[in-house]
């Protein structure tokens, strides 16, 4: 299946290209040609940049370095600034339609990088540039439970690409073939975004990459005022390629140019110290522009670092100097030498190398700013934050996308109610619990006409905040289960009260950048304390934003079509069950004659099932007990190169499932078998088995229900990662109407 770059890569998967802050760039890459730019693959990105700067006469060599020349004479310096960033190739095409991957680098970056990978979203890039949208596999944590040695999911040898596809002859119709580059797919963020990079408070940015897209829009600006430069000499600006691969292309253009003088602008790494006891000291974003220089480096005026010093002083600009290793040149012959006056120039990070990288737009700008006084180019006028991105979406994916957390589904709620029909808006409640209830039919006219309950819910998994720490921290507490991995080292959204969102981060567990990490596993992994990062420093800044406790926090999501009928989104559990409801409810009418049937959209399920208790405890109170409940959720499903198929095996797109047994209930199987005849009968494909979890019909067994739960399988549940086919929603919707109307 073809998909539009517009779709797949508009995320964030490129150079940074906003109007920031102090130099406005006027340089703008199309929107097409945005492409991840993996170590040995920037081809597709050198080629847009070659585009992008076409009035500015670039140059471009063997190894896709981009680069652009103004002035003449000595001295002849070089401003650099890499454009590649860490990911994989595909290594292997498996019989079942899954890629296995090589990283590239093939040393990994840190020692949680292959693990914050893990049941994420990537995009494939083909041979011809068509971007393929995926996610990596991740365990279902329903599924672990007394299993002996899961995969770990910390090394590239278990990491595996799942497009959708059902066979290797899909992966090739696709279009994608072994070396294809996989890049991690960087999330979108709360408006205005900063380009299309993730804005944390008011602060800056945070994603895999940021500093590379920060370097870059300061690159892009210095190109559009560098005819206003008053500096004597020869000024190349250049985007190099491989940094990540040994320095390829920083090796190639040092040979072609040969510079007196040289900034490196991007990631700086601070050197070991030679006394193993000494210690490297940290930086903190807000804390201005990191100078960093080599350990024989001259402190003269003359020398690069002894101008900048001047120029930070004079420009009132926060000046860090820290002993550095110098950007990577490595080969199996002699390379290339850094020019004996050589700087690198960042800004401080957090969370470098990881989904959570956070740089401050504040330190950004000033960078941009001591560039301009070294280039002797005159101070712009001031920019801002900006830019916004919209799209059309069909209403399953409007109310895959609304936000919900337990506890916190009021948002979901009123969605569903407006997908739900006119006559039905009219006729639906909410409960003392925020269930949304709707009740059709005139009642029962005989005995052999059942009480029957649908039960669907309305919740996803999340944080709240219990408490704003004294440095702006929040400390948060997990509102469901899943393992952490899947979410702390990455972006996060704080939802407020007034349904407005503040973008965070959620931070890494201490020790994560130390050898031999591992992350904890089990149920309750999530439980551990958690807090998230807004980047502010203290309490009183975070109240600014409007954050309180009790504010609820998500992770990003985006529905996102992926091969044939199937399709990636976090909280498909339980948004497929609720779209089901809603769909019978369509095709049932308002009038339903002979039958008693009330439809749950139900809360706080991933919390304890407290909505469905609430509705089921109210229902006795008042003698209307369901005689049925069919609680719909998700059969989590085994259909993983990762799980056991001893058991949850059921396969995406053979239909709607009868969750015949888990953590909570077993349905009698003379209503196993009932449900099967009904299906066959309507041509409704269907399967049936065992799997992990709890379901809201459960909490209605003491009251004499007998619970029959239905779902669909689902891939990577309570992950980002999650993979469903659209042909077990209809089929599940299809099943909901026959029951409604015949059980």
């Amino acid at each position: 299946m073809k998909t539009p770059f517009r779709t797949a890569l508009a995320i964030g998967t490129f150079f940074l290209l906003s109007n920031r802050g102090a130099a406005q760039s006027n340089v703008e890459l199309d929107v097409e040609s945005r492409m991840p730019a993996v170590s040995g693959h920037e081809q597709p990105l050198s080629g847009a940049l070659l585009g992008a700067l076409k009035d500015f006469h670039p140059k471009t060599d063997n190894l896709g370095n981009v680069y652009v020349t103004f002035g003449s004479g000595a001295p002849q310096r070089l401003i650099a600034t890499s454009m590649d960033e860490p990911g994989y190739v595909v290594s292997e095409i498996t019989a079942d339609g899954y890629m296995r991957v090589q990283r590239i680098p093939q040393a990994a970056p840190d020692v949680v990088f292959d693990a914050l990978n893990f049941a994420q979203p990537v995009v494939v890039l083909t041979r011809n540039n068509k971007a393929v949208p995926g996610v990596f596999a991740g365990l279902s944590v329903h599924l672990q439970p007394g299993r002996p040695n899961p995969p770990k999911m910390n090394h590239v040898e278990e990491l595996y690409v799942d497009i959708g596809a059902k066979n290797v002859d899909e992966v090739r119709a696709a279009g994608i073939d072994v070396l294809d580059p996989v890049a991690p797919l960087h999330l979108r963020g709360p408006e205005p975004t900063l380009g299309e990079s993730f804005l944390v408070g008011q602060a800056g940015a945070s994603g895999l990459g940021t500093v590379n897209r920060l370097a870059a829009e300061v690159l892009l600006g210095l190109l559009t005022h560098l005819r206003e430069s008053k500096a004597k000499g020869t000024t190349t600006i250049a985007f190099v390629t491989e940094q990540w691969a040994g320095g390829r292309g920083l090796n190639r253009l040092l040979t072609e140019i040969h510079p007196d003088e040289m900034i490196f602008v991007g990631r700086v790494t601070p050197a070991v110290p030679v006394d193993k006891a000494g210690k490297v000291e940290g930086q903190k974003p807000g804390d201005g522009v990191i100078l960093g220089v080599g350990v024989d480096s001259k402190n003269g005026v003359e020398n690069l670092s002894g101008q900048f010093k001047i120029l930070a002083e004079k420009e009132n600009i926060p000046l860090q100097v820290v002993v550095v290793t110098p950007p990577r040149i490595a080969g199996y012959a002699k390379n290339a030498a850094l020019p004996d006056n050589f700087a690198e120039l960042g800004v401080p990070l957090l969370w470098p190398v990881t989904p959570a990288e956070f740089a401050s737009g504040e330190d950004a700008t000033r960078l941009e700013r001591l560039l301009h006084a070294y280039l002797e180019i005159p101070k712009p006028k001031a920019g801002g934050f900006s830019g916004s991105r919209g799209r059309g979406i069909s209403d399953f994916a409007s109310l895959v996308e609304t936000y919900g957390a337990s506890g916190h589904e009021g948002a979901v709620r009123d969605e569903v109610k407006r997908l739900l029909p006119d006559w039905a808006q009219k006729r639906v409640v909410t409960d003392a619990a925020g269930n949304l209830v709707l009740h059709l039919g005139d009642g029962r006219k005989d005995e052999k006409a059942p009480r029957i309950a649908f039960v669907a819910h309305l919740d996803e998994i999340g944080y709240e905040v219990k408490k704003i720490e004294d440095d702006g921290r929040l400390q948060v507490e997990v509102l469901g289960g899943g393992y952490s991995q899947y979410f702390l080292g990455h972006v996060v959204l704080v939802h407020k009260k007034d349904r407005t969102r503040v973008g965070g981060v959620l931070e890494l567990p201490e020790g994560w950048d130390k050898p031999g990490f591992e992350w904890p596993s089990g149920a309750r992994s999530m439980d551990e304390p958690a807090h998230v990062y807004v980047g502010t420093k203290s309490k009183e800044e975070t109240e600014k934003l409007g954050i309180a406790a009790g504010d609820f926090i998500t992770i990003p999501k985006e529905y996102r079509p992926l091969l044939g009928t199937r399709a990636n989104a976090r909280s498909f559990d339980d948004r497929v069950g609720c779209t089901s409801l809603i769909t019978a409810v369509r095709a049932l009418g308002p009038e339903l004659p002979g039958r008693d049937v009330t439809f749950v959209w139900s809360t706080e399920e991933e919390v304890g099932l407290k909505g469905a208790a609430s509705f089921a405890e109210q229902a006795a109170k008042e003698g209307r007990v369901p005689d049925f409940v069919f609680a719909i959720d998700t059969f989590v499903s085994s259909d993983s190169p990762l799980e056991s198929k001893r058991f949850a095996d059921a396969k995406l797109g053979e239909g709607f499932v009868i969750r015949a047994v888990d953590n909570s209930n077993i349905v009698p199987r003379e209503y196993v078998d009932r449900v099967v005849a009904l299906a066959n009968e309507n041509s409704i494909p269907v399967q049936y088995g065992v799997t992990g979890g709890g379901n809201d019909g459960a909490v209605f067994l003491r009251y004499g229900s007998v619970d029959v739960a239905l779902g669909w399988p689902l891939r990577y549940a309570h992950s980002p990662a999650e993979v469903i086919d659209t042909k077990d929603l209809d089929a599940l919707g299809k099943i909901v109407e026959v029951i409604a109307r015949e059980w």
